[in-house]
C-alpha cells in the first residue's frame, strides 16, 4: 500500500517512530466503539475510544489473537472506504464499480493489517483532548498522544454516519494521511496504470507485506 513512515519521520525534529504513533492512531479510534457511538458526542467517541485502546494490547492473549481482535474493531469504527476514496481521488474517475469495490476491499485490508501490526509494537501510551470542533456532519477532534520520549498531535477527522461518527482521516503532526497515501498514489500511478497498481497491492496483501507500495 503506501509507505507513510519517512514522510512522518521528517515532520518533528526528534520522532523517530511516528510510523507506529501513526498505527496506534489510526487503531485505537477502532476500541470500544459501540460504547463510544452510545456516547453520542465526537470528543466522547474519541475519548472513550482511546481509553480502551490499550485493554487489548496490555491485556492477554498472543499476538495473533489479539491482531483479529484489533481487526474486528477496526473495521467497526474507521470508514477506510472515504479514506481510500479521498487518497485515490481523481484515479477513481471512469473507473467501474467493480473495479473501485475492488480497490476499497484492498485498500482496508491492507491498511489495517499494516496498522495494527504497528500498534502492537507500540507501548501503551497516555492520551490528552483537546476541543471538539463540529460542523454538521462533520467533525474534528484534537488530541495528543504521550509517550515517556515525546508528545505528538493526533487530530481525528469524523463524520456521523447511520452508524454513529466514524473517522475518515487522521492528522499527525498536521499531517493528513489521506493526503500523505494521495500523493504516493500519484507517484505509483505516474508510472503505471491502474489495473498494475491493483495486481501489484494484491500480491502484497497475498504475501502479507508491510503494506508498502515501493
Amino acid at each position: 500500500m503506501i509507505d507513510v513512515i519517512g514522510r512522518w519521520r521528517a515532520a518533528r525534529a526528534g520522532i523517530v517512530r511516528v510510523g507506529l504513533v501513526l498505527g496506534l492512531a489510526a487503531v485505537a479510534v477502532g476500541f470500544g466503539w459501540l460504547d463510544a457511538h452510545a456516547a453520542g458526542s465526537p470528543l466522547a467517541t474519541v475519548r472513550t475510544t482511546l481509553g480502551k485502546s490499550n485493554q487489548i494490547v496490555t491485556g492477554p492473549g498472543d499476538h495473533n489473537t489479539k491482531l483479529a481482535a484489533l481487526k474486528d474493531l477496526l473495521r467497526g469504527f474507521l470508514d477506510t472506504d472515504a479514506l481510500g476514496k479521498k487518497s485515490m481521488g481523481k484515479h477513481l474517475d471512469g473507473k467501474s464499480p467493480e473495479q473501485v469495490r475492488v480497490f476499497l476491499d484492498l485498500f482496508r485490508e491492507l491498511f489495517i493489517r499494516t496498522y495494527v501490526q504497528r500498534l502492537l509494537l507500540f507501548d501503551a501510551p497516555d492520551f490528552e483532548y483537546g476541543e471538539e470542533k463540529i460542523s454538521g456532519d462533520s467533525a474534528t477532534v484534537a488530541t495528543w498522544i504521550v509517550t515517556p520520549r515525546d508528545k505528538f498531535a493526533a487530530d481525528y477527522r469524523l463524520e456521523k454516519k447511520k452508524e454513529g461518527w466514524l473517522a475518515t482521516d487522521i492528522l499527525i503532526e498536521d499531517v493528513s494521511l489521506a493526503s500523505n497515501f494521495r500523493s504516493q498514489f500519484d507517484k505509483a500511478l505516474a508510472k503505471e496504470s491502474f489495473d498494475e497498481l491493483i495486481k501489484r497491492l494484491q500480491k502484497k496483501l497475498d504475501k502479507k507485506s508491510d503494506g508498502s507500495v515501493d
